[in-house]
């Protein structure tokens, strides 16, 4: 039996987060992996009641791990759960965010392709979360174009199942607190040639509560990226 990690980064989601466990629980118990399988919940030092109601729901749900952080953004919470996953032995490595936005009935899906590519990830084709979205996903697809000169068809989605060996590979080449750690990870192994696969997901609004990313922090975090993405493709680029 595959053990499986479900890395769930999480900040300021009190709304969110207690359904979003009960929403994937299941699927951690479906696919329990000698018991070694887990829900890991990073806390990235959240100002509201989100680290209580994952400690109050970890106490009698043994599939569940907390993990506490400063804050450090999306991209470092993914990284600190994905370090965490690998230290454990995981086999697979699953990524999703608490916000409700994904559905866990489309994760068998991904699953079942497990062993025939390094990376399963969602590709974001029916879409809640507004124009403006649709539209970042678009320039960003450019943009990797443009500096890696590779096309990934949706880099950044939260729904992406991963062998440990890909990830490990992938994450040996990320800049520590990379904060747009995803679009790296699906990156690296895109132009690295390995086996990565896109399946049709849904992305549905936000359950409830305030995105606290928006779009002038977009535009702020977007400048930054560019100088970031060309230094990483420069590494890459420079490997034998």
């Amino acid at each position: 039996m595959n053990s499986l990690y479900i890395v769930i980064p999480a900040y300021n989601e009190e709304a969110n987060i207690g359904q979003v466990l009960e929403d994937w629980y299941p699927v951690a118990e479906r696919h329990p992996g000698g018991g070694k399988s887990r829900i890991l919940a990073v806390n990235d030092g959240s100002r509201d009641s989100t680290l209580s109601i994952l400690r109050e729901f970890a106490a009698d749900h043994p599939y569940l791990e907390v993990v506490d952080k400063e804050n450090g953004g999306h991209g470092s919470s993914c990284l600190a759960g994905y370090r965490r996953a690998l230290d454990a032995g995981a086999e697979f490595i699953f990524q999703t965010d608490s916000d409700g936005q994904t559905d866990p009935a489309e994760f068998e899906a991904f699953w079942e392709r497990r062993n025939d590519y390094d990376m399963v990830i969602g590709s974001r084709r029916k879409r809640e979360d507004g124009f403006s979205r649709i539209i970042v996903t678009r320039v960003l697809r450019m943009v990797l174009k443009r500096i890696f000169h590779v096309r990934v068809e949706d880099a950044n989605t939260p729904y992406r199942l991963m062998s440990a060996d890909a990830l490990a590979y992938a994450y040996a080449r990320i800049p520590e607190n990379f904060n747009l750690a995803n679009v790296a990870l699906s990156v690296i192994l895109v132009k690295k040639q390995k086996k990565v696969h896109f399946i049709p997901i849904t992305f549905r609004k936000r359950a409830g509560g305030k995105n606290s990313i928006n779009l002038k922090k977009i535009f702020r975090i977007g400048r930054q990226a560019v100088k970031d993405f060309k230094e990483l493709n420069r590494k890459l680029e420079a490997e034998p």
